[in-house]
Order: structure tokens, then sequence, then C-alpha cells
């Protein structure tokens, strides 16, 4: 029995052990660092600039010396007969003698040397592996500037649903002392039957938006979770605080700071476009250019009506070749020009994307400035709001029990402090994310 206790004892510890270690604390600068880490976008991305790397060396390589070699081995199981006219041999003329060629098998190694003397599409080819992993480096930018404001609108929420829980938790422990307090009275004749189910009409709905946020706090941990790369299920606490980030987050230097749209990663993205339409255009004006390549290889043959050559006392024949070649692009019934063509029609549009992004960048600056300044000054209207709603609220009770203000009066000012209470809870989570949207645009990342 005591080892029975023993083993339940050390059960109970382990289990208490196991889930401490699953509980881990984030800061908001915490979440988003680890969220950059291990988010599996931004993992994706940094290896996309690895590829873009390998690919950037597997384009270099092909203009580089290449070398390769093969062994060739081949036994006649019926040796081909060619026919010679006899008189070769002091036969009569009009005769044919039937002679074969060459030995039964044979067996030959070859070494071959290439290398690229002028080639314009490698030259565009280079170019092209440069661009494509600033393309890279530039969607991985984009990427961490994404992960990071969702990490933020996803904590922020989690912070919205705990306070959320709270002050609806506080409302209902008020409003069920009240109800209690409203029914005595009314059990004791002093007050009408109404008051009472106006109450419970305002306790059951508080009741019911507890049970709602309560099952949304939980559905908020988990898309933080899945935001910052995290199992979905795993458990997680928070350090900071709502109000604390509001205040942390209220910079209106950032209001001024001067935006130049060339920094701007969205810029960058289209100025790459526009780049890799300029280079495709380059490699179909390179198809109209001659290649040049240069080879040497190197071999021995064997040979031998057996096989044999492996032994010592086989007889091997060296041989060796220098060449080069050129092709010449002559004619290709226009292909070419319709291609190169098509290039210059894209880079067109390239052009034009630039532009317009350029246009579109100045206003979404413009509108993120003007929705985050929106939302400071809400905040501090929603802020004010609350405490006049607060106050209204402790007025029409104390009037409510002194029989001053009706049910009806009570449940007004009830009302109209959980929406007050509700709005500036919203008001505080829209200045963390509306600067998180102007810092994205902006191209700046402040350390909380």
């Amino acid at each position: 029995m005591t080892n029975k206790r023993l083993l339940i004892l050390l059960f109970l510890c382990t289990t208490l052990m196991f889930s401490q270690e699953k509980t881990q604390s984030f800061s908001l600068q915490q979440a988003i660092d680890y969220a950059l880490e291990h988010n599996r976008t931004a993992k994706n991305a940094q290896r996309d600039i690895e590829a873009a790397k390998k690919q950037k060396w597997e384009t270099i390589s092909t203009g580089l010396p290449q070398i390769s070699a093969s062994i060739d081995y081949q036994n006649f199981l019926k040796q081909q007969v060619s026919l010679i006219p006899a008189e070769f041999f002091g036969g009569n003329p009009g005769e044919f003698a039937e002679v074969t060629f060459g030995t039964k098998q044979n067996i030959s190694a070859t070494a071959t040397l290439n290398q690229k003397i002028f080639d314009g599409s490698y030259l565009v080819g280079l170019q092209s592996a440069k661009v494509y992993l600033e393309i890279s480096e530039n969607a991985k930018t984009k990427t961490d500037l994404e992960v990071r404001k969702a990490v933020i609108n996803a904590y922020g929420n989690v912070l919205l649903a705990e306070q959320s829980v709270q002050i609806l938790e506080r409302n209902k422990a008020v409003l069920e002392k009240n109800l209690f307090e409203l029914t005595k009275i009314y059990e004791n004749g002093l007050e009408e039957e109404e008051s009472v189910e106006q109450m419970q009409i305002t306790f059951s709905s508080v009741e019911s938006s507890l049970k709602n946020v309560m099952r949304l706090k939980t559905l908020a941990y988990q898309m933080l979770n899945i935001t910052m790369g995290l199992d979905v299920y795993k458990n997680t606490k928070l350090t900071d605080s709502l109000e604390n980030l509001t205040l942390q987050n209220i910079s209106l230097e950032l209001l001024e700071k001067e935006s130049n749209i060339e920094n701007n990663i969205d810029y960058l993205i289209a100025e790459n476009d526009k780049k890799s339409k300029e280079l495709l255009l380059k490699l179909e004006k390179s198809k109209a250019l001659p290649t040049l390549n240069a080879f040497l290889n190197g071999g021995y043959s064997g040979f031998g009506n057996s096989f044999e050559f492996a032994k010592k006392s086989q007889q091997w024949f060296g041989s060796s070749l220098f060449g080069v070649n050129m092709n010449i692009p002559i004619f290709s019934s226009l292909g070419r020009s319709a291609a190169t063509q098509r290039a210059k029609i894209n880079l067109s549009k390239s052009e034009d994307d630039l532009i317009e992004t350029e246009q579109k960048l100045q206003l979404q600056i413009a509108s993120a400035k003007s929705d985050y300044q929106f939302s400071v000054e809400d905040y501090d209207n929603k802020k004010q709001n609350l405490q006049l709603a607060e106050r209204i609220e402790q007025k029409n009770q104390v009037k409510f029990f002194e029989g001053i203000a009706s049910s009806f009066d009570l449940r007004q000012a009830q009302t109209q402090l959980y929406t007050a209470q509700q709005e500036y809870l919203q008001a505080m989570l829209d200045v963390i994310n509306k600067k998180a949207e102007l810092e994205t645009v902006l191209n700046t990342i402040n350390n909380q």
C-alpha cells in the first residue's frame, strides 16, 4: 500500500513538473523575436534565401570548366561483314571477298574538358542570379514585417480577451450582489417584480458574454501559438498588459517621420520585378549572338577477341583531341524577334507597375498615419467616456436603491457602462495594431 502511494505521489510530481516545463512566458518583443525564428513562413523565407545562394553558384558553375568521363565496352555477338573487291587480294574481277574488320571486343575510356569562351545568355544568367538573391532577401524582409504585425495583432487579441474576462467577471459579481439584495427587497414588498426581472435580464446578458469571451480567449491563445510557430495547444503566458503596451505605443513622433518610398519593401520588390524583366529582355537579345566553346579530351582504347583487358599484356592505344565550336544564329523565322518584342512589352508593364506601386505607397502611408493618429485620439476619448460611464452607473445604482431612479434607468446606465468598457479595450488594441501597421508600411521596426 505504501509503494502504491509513493508511485501516485511520484506520478503527480512528474505531471506537475511536465506541465511547468510546458508553460512559456513571453513579453510582446520576446514573442516577436521567437516568431521571427520559429514561424513556419519566416523559416521558409530564410530557406528561399539559402536556395537562391545555391542557385547563384549553380549558374556561376556553368561557365567554369566542366569535366566528364565515360567508359564504353562493346562485344560483337556477330561481327559485321564487309564486301571488298576480290581483285584487291588477287581474285577475279567482279567478285567480292567477305572481310571482317576489327576485333570482336573493345573497350575505351575517355575524359573530356569543356569550357565556355563566350555565351551572352551566361552573362545575363550571372546578373539574374544576383537579382534572384535580392528578390529572396526582400521577400524575407517582407515576410518578417508581416509576421511581426501578425504577432502583435494576435498578442493584442489575447490581452483583449484576458481583460474582457476580468471586466465581465467583475460586472457579473456586482450584478449578482445587486440581484441578491434586490430580490430580498422585493420579497419584503418594498420593490416591484419588474425591477428584479430587469436586473435578471442584465445579469443573464453579462453571463452569456462572459462564456463567449472565455471561448474566444482559448482561440486567441491558439492563434498566437500558431503565429509564433509553437504547437497550437502549447501553454503560453503573456507578461505584458494591454494598458502598458498602449502607453508604450503612443509615439506621435512617428507621424513626423519622413517616408522614403524607395526604402519601402514593397517598392523594392516592384523594382526587383522591373530588373528581372530587363534581364529577360537582355536574354532574348543575347540569343542572337554567337556562342563559342572549347573542348579537350583524351582517352585510351583496348581491343581483343576475348575479354582480357585486365591483364598486364593488354595493349592500350591513346588518343587526344582539342577543338573549338562556334554556333552562329542566322535565321529563326522571326521567332527571336517576337520573343524580344514580348520581353519589351513585359518590361513596359513592370515600369508602369513600379510607378503605380510608388503612388499607392504614398497613399498607404498617409492613410496609416491618419489611422494611427485617430486611434490615439479615440483612445483618449474612450478613456474619458469610461470614467463618465462609471460615475453615471454608480450614481444610478445609489439612486435606484434609494428609490429615486427606476430599474430601467439603472439598466440603461449599466448597458452604457458595459459598452464603454468594451470600446475602451478596443481603443487600446487599435493603438497597438495601428502603430504596427504604420511601422510595417514605413519599413520601421522599433523594439517594444
